[in-house]
C-alpha cells in the first residue's frame, strides 16, 4: 500500500512573504543618504572654522569657539556609523525573515555597496572631529595688525 502526502509542495499554497517592501527599500536608501549626511556635516566644520577665524581677525580679539563646529563634526561622526548600522540591521533582517543574502534584492545590493563608501569616509569623519578639538585648544593667531 502507498502512502501518499497530504503537504503541499513548497509552489504550491505557500506563499512566501516579498523582500522588497516599503521598509527595506527605506532602509535601503537611508544608508546613501546618511553617508552623503555625513560627510556634508564633517566638511562643514572647515567652513564654520575659516568663519570664526575671520571674524575674529576682523575683531582683532580671541572670540569663543563656535559651539556649532562641535556639533557638525560629532554629526559626520555619527552619520557615519549610522549608516553602517542600518545596513547590518537590513541584513539581518533579510537572512532572518526572509532567509536572503544582502545581495539577492535590489534594495539589500544598494546597501550593501554603498556602505562601503561609509566605511571609507568614517576615517575622514574621525580627522575632522579631531581637527575640531585640536582648532578649539589651540586658536588661531590673530597677526601684526591687531
Amino acid at each position: 500500500m502507498a502512502t501518499t502526502s497530504t503537504t503541499p509542495a513548497p509552489s504550491e499554497g505557500t506563499a512566501r512573504p516579498r523582500a522588497v517592501t516599503l521598509g527595506t527599500v527605506t532602509a535601503a536608501l537611508m544608508v546613501p543618504l546618511l553617508i552623503v549626511a555625513g560627510v556634508a556635516a564633517s566638511l562643514h566644520t572647515q567652513e564654520i572654522q575659516h568663519e570664526w577665524a575671520d571674524r575674529q581677525r576682523e575683531a582683532c580679539r580671541h572670540l569663543p569657539f563656535p559651539m556649532a563646529e562641535y556639533a557638525a563634526g560629532w554629526a559626520g561622526a555619527v552619520l557615519g556609523v549610522a549608516a553602517v548600522a542600518v545596513c547590518v540591521l537590513l541584513a539581518r533582517r533579510l537572512r532572518g525573515r526572509y532567509g536572503l543574502r544582502l545581495g539577492e534584492t535590489w534594495p539589500g545590493l544598494l546597501a550593501g555597496t554603498t556602505v562601503w563608501f561609509s566605511v571609507l569616509a568614517l576615517p575622514m569623519e574621525l580627522i575632522q572631529l579631531y581637527v575640531v578639538y585640536s582648532a578649539a585648544a589651540s586658536g588661531i593667531s590673530l597677526g601684526d595688525g591687531c
